[in-house]
Formats: structure tokens, C-alpha cells, sequence
């Protein structure tokens, strides 16, 4: 029961404050219609964009492997059993770029970026039906209904490459798209189930066992890495699959920014609105039927010769014939957790970037037309919405910032998110630039990080880029 409960808990992850954080090149990635004054960046390889996530919204490690004097089956049956239910997750998510890049051309009011990263995405939803089942069984559960859709899980390892086109359209709207191609390493959905396992009274046996089922298990990759495992090519497999020999799939990215005002700014975006065609090694796993059985039955005077039968095995098999278990290879399609960001900012404070504040700075948060710098203030508050769509529907989260800037080497920005997992996330993120050195760290719910075991959520993103700003005003 313990490897149920954790196999999920390290999909995808609400980067709150990197978002609308328009200093750092990764920002792109959250709203590819930011302002920004890069002339060109790029991103150290395997270290410009690295970020993790684990989140469990209905228990923690620490309310089962408490050193608390409690036995642990208790902790389970009282912690878990009794107050988990099929809306609770465990999910997972990571990120890796491997590379990431952006230029401007002749004209300075488009701005193009590009680059590829590796996206680790899991999410299990708790069993509640099966929890019980595997617990407590069915024999003493007369009329229980065990329903077989409470098994919902998913998980994707994913190579993911990107184009992006950012243009100042006037002085006051920025507008952003990226096409994505996906290609899919390995992947894994159960999340459409359907069915129940009942006990009723029986006619030839004191109990029925009736179940009606319409289960289905997609995979792609794991059977090609499995035998890539066994002749000791893993790496070749993983490399094969993540350079488009995998499944493929396509994607697209959106953003806006629009001013209000001179210091009151709207943001919002729309990320992973895209597929996968999973046709590469995919492999399918259903059963589906209806049938009733009442145990093991035995005509003493017909059997009574060969008594030695394996009964229990004659049951199995009449079980399997009337309602199969099957496989097949066809390819299946599947979407990718799209993600919704909007934000409101008000700027204020003493300008700290290039126009009417007279101020020198090569690091301005936008620019108000061509050839003209937009000023950046010293201090911004605001507010920010995230959602993400999931197998058993959105999850949202609304965040407040603060972010104070110190001349042109050092931002920060505080956050406070209320989301399914905890309602004191209390995030905080640093920005450096130290010349052209551009470094980032961030991470999230920090009020937990005194005892991380008795968290229910965590994150953190760290980078290191080469920037290039524009001109000094």
C-alpha cells in the first residue's frame, strides 16, 4: 500500500514566480508576449532553465513514516483510508533545457527565441475503491459497489523543441507565439476506466461476484526501453526516441502584455495548447466485459475421481474467458496539460530605466515604442491566476507578488499562492545580473522548508544565462 501511496510523489507545475518576471530570458517560457529589452541571450547548456515539483494535496511522508510510536498500518488505515478521496493527487513535474536561445534581427521591435528541454510530467490520483479492496477485501462487503474508475494515472517523458516570435506591436501591446514540437520518449495514461466489482447473495454459493468492467491501459516506449534495458542500449533507445524517433506530436504557445496605463500592465497566456500521436512502440492493454461467478464449485459425485484439480486455476480461467484481457498495438492520441496564466501589475516607485527618468540602464523591464525605452520602477505588486487542465478536471491557483528591484544587478520577488495544496505557499525568487551574467533561484512554500517531510507541496527553478541588452538610453 506504501508504494501505491508514494509511487507518484517525487507534474506540472505552477512556476509562479518566474511568471511575469520579464528580467530573466526563462520568462519567455511562461508568456512568449513579454516585454523585453534583450538584444540577444543565451543559456548556459544544462543549466539555464532547471525546475522540480512534488505535490501531494491530501497527505505528506511524514503522516506515514513519523518516527510518532504509531504503527504504520494504523497510520494508513486512519491517515490515508479514511480521508483520502478519488480527487486527491500525487503528481510530479520536471524540467531540463538543454539548450535556449534569443535574438533580435534589423528590426528591434521583434524578438525571436528558440530551444529544447526535456519535460517529466506524472499525476496519480488516489484509489480510493482499490485502497479498500486491497485492505480490507470484499468478502464482508455485501452489496458494495467497488468502483473501477477510481484508478486514474498518467505520466509522460518528453522531449520538447520551440520557436518563438515576440513583437511590439504599439506603445502599449506586446504579442507573443511559439510552435512546439513534441517528441515522446515514453508514456503512460489509465484514465478513462469505467466499472464496478460487487458481492451479492449468491444462488448456488453464499456469495456472487459480479464485475463489470471497461478498463484500458495506453503505453508507448516502455516495451523499447525495457528490451533496450535488457541489451544494455538504454542510451541509444532514450536519444533515438528524443531526436523524433518517438511519437510525435505538435504544439503552440500565446501571450499578451497590455498597459492600462503608464504603470498598470495586463499579462496572460495560454501554453501546451497541442498533441501527441503516440503510433511509436505503442502497446494497449483493456479488459472489457460483464459476468457473474460464485467461487469455486464443485459436483463431488463428477469430480470426486480427480479431487486434485486446481480448482482455484479452473476459476481464473473461466474468469479470463468471459471477460478478456486483452492487448493490442494500435496508436492512440493524447493532449497535453495546456496551462493558462494571467496576471495585473502596478508598477511604482522611482523609475529606475531609461525615458523620462533620465536614469542609465541597460535592463528595462519593456519598451514604450521603437527606439524608445519603457521605464521599470523600483517596486511592483500585483496579482496572477494559474490553471492547468487534468484528468479529473482544472486545477487552479491565485498568487500575489511584491517585487523590488535594486538598481540594475538585483530583483526580488515574493509571492503568496493559495492553491488545492496548500493555502500558505510563500514563494521567493532571486534575479542576479552581474554584467552580462544573468542568474536566477527560486522556490515556493518555504514556510515548510523546517520540516520538507510534513510538506504537501515543493518546488524550486534555477538558471544561468548570457545576456546582451539593448540600447542604453
Amino acid at each position: 500500500m506504501c508504494s501505491i501511496l508514494f509511487a507518484s510523489l517525487g507534474i506540472a507545475q505552477n512556476k509562479e514566480v518566474l511568471y511575469d518576471f520579464n528580467e530573466i530570458p526563462q520568462s519567455l517560457l511562461l508568456n512568449p508576449g513579454i516585454e523585453t529589452d534583450f538584444k540577444w541571450y543565451v543559456g548556459v547548456p544544462m543549466l539555464s532553465g532547471i525546475s522540480g515539483y512534488a505535490g501531494s494535496n491530501g497527505i505528506s511522508v511524514n503522516d506515514i513514516f513519523a518516527d510518532d510510536g504509531i504503527d504504520i498500518n494504523v497510520k494508513v488505515r486512519e491517515r490515508a483510508l479514511a480521508v483520502l478521496k478519488p480527487k486527491d493527487e500525487f503528481s510530479t513535474t520536471a524540467q531540463l533545457e538543454y539548450f535556449n536561445g534569443g535574438f533580435k534581427l534589423e528590426n528591434p521591435n521583434v524578438f525571436y527565441s528558440f530551444g529544447g528541454y526535456f519535460e517529466v510530467d506524472n499525476i496519480t490520483y488516489w484509489p480510493q475503491d482499490y485502497a479498500s479492496l486491497i485492505f480490507d477485501g470484499n468478502a464482508d462487503q455485501l452489496n458494495r459497489k467497488f468502483d473501477l474508475s477510481d484508478l486514474n494515472s498518467s505520466g509522460s517523458l518528453v522531449n520538447v523543441m520551440h520557436f518563438g516570435v515576440n513583437k511590439m506591436v504599439n506603445r502599449n501591446l506586446t504579442l507573443g507565439i511559439r510552435g512546439k514540437l513534441y517528441s515522446g520518449i515514453l508514456d503512460y495514461r489509465s484514465t478513462h476506466n469505467k466499472g464496478y466489482l460487487v458481492n451479492t447473495q449468491g444462488q448456488n454459493n453464499t456469495i456472487a461476484t459480479t464485475l463489470d468492467a471497461d478498463m484500458v491501459l495506453h503505453t508507448s516506449g516502455i516495451e523499447a526501453l525495457d528490451d533496450a534495458n535488457d541489451s544494455g542500449s538504454t542510451s541509444n533507445a532514450l536519444v533515438k526516441r528524443a531526436l523524433l524517433g518517438g511519437d510525435l506530436g505538435l504544439g503552440l504557445d500565446v501571450g499578451f502584455t497590455y498597459h492600462l496605463s503608464e504603470r498598470t500592465t495586463l499579462t496572460g497566456s495560454i501554453l501546451d495548447l497541442g498533441f501527441m500521436y503516440h503510433t511509436n512502440d505503442a502497446k494497449n492493454y483493456t479488459l472489457k466485459g460483464r459476468e457473474t461467478v460464485e467461487g469455486i464449485e464443485i459436483d463431488v459425485v463428477e469430480d470426486f475421481a480427480n479431487l486434485n484439480r486446481d480448482f482455484w486455476q479452473d476459476l481464473v480461467d473461466d474468469v479470463e474467458r468471459l471477460i478478456p484481457f486483452d492487448t493490442d498495438t494500435h496508436s492512440y492520441l493524447s493532449l497535453r496539460p495546456t496551462k493558462i496564466y494571467g496576471s495585473i501589475r502596478h508598477d511604482f516607485g522611482q523609475a529606475i530605466g531609461g525615458g523620462k527618468s533620465g536614469f542609465q540602464c541597460d535592463c528595462t523591464v519593456g519598451s514604450s515604442k521603437a527606439g524608445e525605452l519603457r521605464s521599470a520602477y523600483r517596486n511592483s505588486i500585483g496579482a496572477q491566476f494559474y490553471a492547468i487542465n487534468r484528468p479529473r478536471g482544472p486545477q487552479a491557483a491565485l498568487t500575489a507578488f511584491y517585487t523590488r528591484r535594486v538598481g540594475n544587478i538585483l530583483a526580488i520577488k515574493t509571492t503568496y499562492t493559495v492553491d488545492k495544496f496548500s493555502y500558505s505557499n510563500v514563494g521567493l525568487g532571486m534575479n542576479v545580473q552581474a554584467g552580462p551574467i544573468n542568474f536566477y533561484l527560486m522556490a515556493d512554500n518555504l514556510l515548510s522548508y523546517q520540516n520538507i517531510a510534513a510538506s504537501n507541496y515543493a518546488s524550486f527553478q534555477l538558471g544561468l544565462n548570457i545576456i546582451s541588452w539593448g540600447r542604453k538610453k
